[in-house]
């Protein structure tokens, strides 16, 4: 069996190679806070830690709004135009995904080797940008749902 620290050397060196710096960055203090005896963090970190990311990232999606790059007349035509509704669409069905992503990082931790793999592929192959394991299990989730439906059996 792989101990821990092998684990997030191994994700610290897939995140650089694979250019996600969250990934490496996140590996990186887990791994300093295992070695310096700090794991007793580790479930704070489990419980909060994406509650303080998906604060951030709200924040920092919401900066136009406060520095007024973006005003009402710019909101109106979401809900008037074919564009409008469809990102509204898009935002909707993407966050659910997120959330059926989450699920599956909830029940099958282990996956995120093969996301974050799945994603240097990406990068390296197709020219793809990295947005993170959430969406990528979304996703997943998603095929594998289908593949349930269509008569399909995966091993958990």
């Amino acid at each position: 069996m792989m101990s821990g620290e092998v684990m997030l050397v191994i994700l610290i060196v897939i995140g650089l190679i694979g250019r996600s710096p969250i990934i490496a960055t996140a590996a990186s203090i887990l791994l300093v806070l295992k070695l310096t005896a700090l794991e007793r963090f580790f479930p704070t970190v489990e419980r909060r830690g994406l509650e303080l990311g998906l604060l951030f990232l709200t924040i920092s999606v919401l900066v136009p709004f406060a520095s007024e790059k973006i005003s009402w007349k710019d909101v109106t035509p979401l809900f008037t135009t074919v564009v409008g509704l469809t990102a509204l669409a898009g935002g909707a069905i993407a966050t659910w995904m997120n959330g059926k992503g989450l699920d599956l990082l909830r029940t099958e931790p282990h996956m995120i080797v093969g996301l974050v793999i799945g994603s240097i592929i990406g990068i390296v192959f197709f020219r793809g940008i990295p947005v993170g394991p959430l969406m990528a299990a979304g996703i997943t989730a998603f095929v594998l749902k289908l593949w349930e439906w269509f008569g399909g059996r995966w091993p958990h």
